[in-house]
């Protein structure tokens, strides 16, 4: 029986080529993989068709838009996942709902190996090969760009010489991967980091400079998931897609950061996420109503680590699924509504409300019908520096 191979397939002229670079160089059958995340452009039926026009034997696809925005942007959301502050982990996040397509397709067409397009510089090899390594310890992973010197010349030298149905061009400045929770450019002048970048650069956010007049939004949560926007019921794919909008047109959401990769190296990233940026502001001031201080202080350092570990490529790790466990009981009460200004390139808060909220009016408040009793002050003072009175005395003595 023939070897098959699953390809990761995108529709682009890299993936397409090598439906025929990788047939040619092991004399494998090849199933392509094409996954929506909603990355928008050509449909799954044109797609489909591109592939078994390239040589694919099989061409498997499958919307998982839906899917990845409820099983994999709500956990990163509700972990408030920023890598290094900023990222909020575009690529990342897609990358295992890929996978577990991947292994789908291997298991339901008899696949011993699965290939996927990533060079050996980024971190999306790892994300990819880990990832299927854990679903399926029994399959093997091949990369053409890094494993079988498929290189951009050669891909469109090759895919001219065999008449492929695919647009190729020798000058694409940028290489993008988008979804819905966001757009990742990188490459061409962007690799100068002191280059600014050019309005060209950006396609899922309007210019924050002259931007429209303020757009308020009230976002509804329930155990940290939104569930309506302005009143209305709304899915997570729904949520993420209608704050695209609405704080894309506002300029929200674009970063530009030298980011540590994985591999080692530092790499000049853009990002467009206004949706993501979005919800996850407004989630961060719903928890800081809801979630107790010290539990708070001690989520972020999980959430740190939740980010680092996607980020790496560990969706399925055992540490990512006990993390999960911690937040996902950190969300019981971060139920509430909260109103935001988008406008001019920010998102701000400007209202919070919840019926499980641990901000008290009575306690807050330093008008009449205050409830604090502030004679319980002194002593606690006392008791809480007590520590630190003690060791500068001892300190003072040491030093005379």
């Amino acid at each position: 029986m023939t070897e098959r191979i699953v390809l990761a397939y995108s529709g682009g002229l890299d993936t397409s080529v090598a439906i025929g670079w990788i047939a040619e160089a092991t004399g494998a059958e090849v199933i392509a993989v094409a996954v929506d995340v909603g990355q928008g452009g050509e449909s799954l039926e044109t797609i489909r068709q591109r592939a078994l026009g390239c040589g694919a034997v099989e061409a498997y696809v499958a919307d998982a838009r839906e899917e990845f925005a409820t099983e994999y942007c709500m956990p990163a959301l509700k972990a408030n996942a920023l890598y290094m502050d900023a990222y909020p982990l575009v690529s990342a996040l897609s990358r295992p709902v890929i996978v577990k397509h991947l292994v789908a397709a291997a298991r339901e067409f008899g696949a011993t190996t699965v290939s996927h397009g990533c060079t050996g510089k980024g971190n999306d090899q790892v994300r990819f090969e880990v990832g299927i390594q854990t679903l399926g310890p029994d399959l093997k992973c091949i990369a053409p760009v890094r494993d079988l010197a498929l290189t951009r010349d050669k891909a469109i030298a090759f895919a001219e010489e065999k008449g492929l149905p695919i647009e190729t061009t020798k000058k694409n400045p940028f290489s993008i991967d988008q979804n819905v929770w966001g757009r990742a450019v990188e490459t061409g002048f962007l690799e100068d980091i002191w280059n600014g970048p050019t309005k060209d650069v950006y396609d899922y956010t309007a210019s924050p400079e002259f931007p429209p007049a303020a757009d308020e939004v009230t976002i509804s949560f329930r155990e940290g998931i939104p569930v309506a926007i302005d009143g209305h019921a709304v899915t997570p794919l729904q949520a993420i897609e209608e704050l695209n909008r609405r704080a894309g047109a506002q300029g929200i959401g674009r970063i530009d950061i030298v980011e540590d990769r994985l591999v080692g190296i530092k790499s000049r990233e853009i990002y467009e996420a206004p949706g993501a940026m979005a919800l996850i502001a407004a989630h961060r001031e719903l928890e800081n109503v809801t979630i107790e201080r010290e539990q708070a202080r001690f989520k972020k350092t999980v959430d740190q680590r939740w980010t680092e570990l996607v980020y790496d490529g560990q969706w399925f790790s055992p540490l990512k699924r006990s993390l999960d466990t911690f937040v996902d009981d950190t969300q019981k009460y971060v139920t509430g509504d909260i109103r935001m200004d988008l406008h001019g390139g920010r998102a701000t808060v400007t209202g919070r409300r919840s019926d499980v909220a641990l901000y008290d009016f009575n306690l807050a408040t330093y008008d009449s019908g205050d409830t604090f009793d502030q004679s319980m002050a002194r002593g606690f003072i006392e008791i809480f520096g007590l520590s630190s009175k003690v060791a500068s005395s001892r300190d003072q003595r040491a030093g005379a």
